[in-house]
């Protein structure tokens, strides 16, 4: 059955909940590949400085996930807009060529990482104390490149022909199998920061076969063939173009936590770091349903900007925008009432860690109302194709404004200086964004009445 009709005819509240649900719920249990990982190597490994190490490997992870993002969110959201214009032959060689690109990026990734992998983790601020942590781990993860990236990478496509529940489905089964690797390795094993490594790569290469056999065997819309896994440059072009916006977001968050780690090592020691990698972990658990939103959102607009259903798209917009800032707010409330107890689930002895993290939490996400709509302002440029606004609003919170602002607040308020450059980038990226936003609005409304007239003028 073709799911993709939907789109151009239920309602899109409902729609957007049906898509948006399972995508939600989805990026939650990928949020908690990396909660469960900090939390049990928080309680089973005895040096705190584990999770320190295990930390500065996370921009290695931001370059795997951003290679994934760039073919699997982009290729998607091509073929969600091919599918609104029917092209169903056009949006199968768009899934055999991400295919081909996943796995050569995946390799390339690989091999630089594992030759260069010492060199890049004191690049990446380890020291003498943290890198025996950042070398065990960083070097599973970056073996298992290929494993992970199949499954990240192609799993959008899922979504993007309709299929919301399988998308879902595919996450659950490498969530679950990862909260039960952790324990048995870390605990029962006690193989420390190697057996988290160790749980993640298997439980995402779990999903890569999952993935992989759905569009072989199972009853997608889509199909992988091999005829269309010769690469054309017009279709790695499209699908690079409009990837290049979550691929430069995840690079930035890459090149961002790096300049955290230097300037939290400078300010508050290595176990600073710790401290934000357990508000980074918490960030993101709050971030994933909004992610997922627009997961859930990213078909239904780009499947109607291509059929030139404007109100359809506008709706969608307007309601994703509207449960993306009811969703901050509750993440903002939870974390500013509990935040000793959340970073006391990572670590309930160590009395330094939890009030660095504490009072770090509170500082950095102290704008988090605002995240929720800027978020998904940004993906909407994304569904629609305009990669060019996309990357400029995503880099415009990751890196544009938040990197002077790490390199220049801890002048004046040392390390509480670095948490508030978190929240002083997201109150100025959510003003420009809103400008921008309320001009391609009126842009559509334009293209919306044209149409109009041109329908009346035919009838």
């Amino acid at each position: 059955m073709d799911n993709s009709n939907e789109l151009a005819t239920e309602k899109v509240g409902s729609l957007l909940w049906k898509f948006s649900i399972p995508a939600i719920i989805g990026m939650l249990v990928n949020a908690l590949y990396s909660v469960v990982d900090r939390i049990f190597i928080g309680r089973g490994v005895p040096d705190p400085l584990a999770l320190s190490g295990v930390a500065i490997t996370f921009p290695i992870t931001n370059v795997i996930m951003a290679f994934g993002m760039l073919v699997g969110i982009g290729g998607a959201a091509v073929v969600s807009i091919k599918l609104g214009e029917n092209k169903k032959e056009d949006a199968e060689k768009i899934l055999g060529n991400a295919f081909v690109l996943v796995v050569i990026m995946s390799i390339v990734v690989s091999i630089i990482g594992l030759i260069f992998l010492e060199p890049i983790l004191v690049l990446l601020g380890a020291s003498p104390d943290t890198m025996p942590y950042a070398k065990q781990f960083g070097f599973i993860i970056l073996l298992g490149v290929i494993l992970q990236n199949l499954g990240f990478g192609m799993n959008p496509f899922i979504r993007s022909e309709g299929n919301a529940l399988m998308a879902m489905v595919t996450m659950l089964i490498g969530a679950i199998l990862n909260f039960i690797l952790n324990p048995l390795f870390i605990f029962g094993l006690h193989m420390g920061v190697v057996g988290s490594a160790l749980a993640t790569i298997i439980s995402q290469a779990v999903c890569s076969i999952w993935v992989l056999l759905y569009f072989l065997r199972g009853k997608s819309v889509l199909k992988l063939r091999r005829k269309n896994m010769k690469l054309q440059m017009k279709i790695v072009k499209e699908i690079l173009e409009i990837g290049m916006s979550p691929f430069a977001m995840q690079m930035a968050a890459g090149l961002i936590t790096v300049t955290f780690n230097k300037s939290l090592k400078k300010y508050g020691g290595d176990l600073a770091i710790g401290a934000f990698s357990l508000i980074n972990s918490i960030n993101m658990l709050i971030m994933m349903p909004i992610f997922g939103l627009n997961q859930g959102a990213q078909p239904i607009i780009g499947y109607n900007y291509g059929a030139k259903s404007y109100k359809r798209v506008k709706l969608a917009l307007k309601y994703a925008a509207i449960i993306a800032t009811l969703m901050s707010v509750v993440g903002f409330v939870i974390v500013q009432l509990f935040s000793v107890q959340i970073i006391s689930i990572f670590n309930n002895t160590d009395k330094e860690l939890i009030d660095l993290g504490s009072r770090g939490i509170r500082i950095f996400l102290i704008m988090l109302p605002l995240i929720g709509s800027q978020v998904v302002f940004t993906n909407y440029f994304q569904a629609v194709g305009k990669a060019k606004i996309s990357i400029f609003l995503s880099l415009l919170r990751q890196i544009i404004v938040l990197f002077p602002l790490i390199l220049l607040m801890p002048h004046f308020f040392k390390l509480d200086g670095i948490w508030m450059a978190g929240p002083a980038s997201d109150f100025i990226a959510f003003i420009i964004t809103i400008i921008i936003i309320v001009s391609e609005i009126k842009s559509m409304n334009k293209h919306e009445l044209s149409l109009e007239r041109i329908n009346e003028n035919v009838i």
